[in-house]
């Protein structure tokens, strides 16, 4: 079993990007565990006073930490705020590395940014990917993909309609997951794992 955690950049329930991550955790084979974290805006402002031995940690962030360094790898949706990565994000970014919770871990990212971001969320993207080298994660350049997204193309169930963009989606989870399973297998590891369907 190859386990995803799937993080939204945006703390809004009806993005567009938790969107994309909803579509990609349905969209995995049987044998894949994807599980969107829900907390990002729950989580403290990062402090390094608050991240130090002999300092309780918060449960909040004892419970994100935990899910990330379960995971076989993440894969992140996020939007472009004020041409950046948005705020949030990088605070739960922040907040891995005093763990080495996303070191040497795989990621890859979904941009899906629709016609009205005027960069297509690039500089985001630009952003996410300088924090994640500073934070020693692996990224998976192959499962970052491009999957344009409106709110037009997300259906009551909360998922994207859209064949190309499930299409977009699902060949980024594939590429992910392969990763993941080469890397389990190098580490001993016989599992098989799923295979995404568009």
């Amino acid at each position: 079993m190859i386990s995803l955690l799937l993080i939204s950049g945006s703390a809004r329930d009806g993005s567009t990007n938790v969107a994309a991550l909803r579509t990609a955790a349905a969209v995995t084979g049987d044998d894949v565990d994807a599980v969107v974290f829900g907390g990002i805006g729950e989580l403290p402002l990062f402090n390094p006073d608050d991240d130090r031995e002999g300092v309780p940690i918060d449960p909040r962030v004892a419970a994100m930490r935990a899910a990330v360094g379960a995971a076989d790898a993440l894969l992140i949706c996020t939007p472009e705020y004020a041409g950046a990565l948005p705020a949030a994000l990088k605070n739960l970014l922040e907040w891995t590395i005093g763990d080495a919770g996303t070191y040497r871990k795989p990621v890859a990212w979904i941009n899906a940014a629709g016609p009205a971001a005027p960069s297509g969320a690039v500089d985001a993207h630009e952003s996410l990917a300088k924090v994640l080298r500073y934070a020693g994660a692996e990224i998976v350049d192959g499962a970052c993909v491009r999957a344009l997204v409106t709110r037009e193309m997300v259906g009551p169930d909360g998922l994207i309609s859209d064949q190309g963009s499930r299409a977009a989606i699902a060949a980024a989870v594939t590429a992910l997951v392969d990763h993941a399973r080469a890397r389990a297998r190098e580490a001993g590891s016989s599992e098989d794992v799923g295979v995404p369907r568009a």
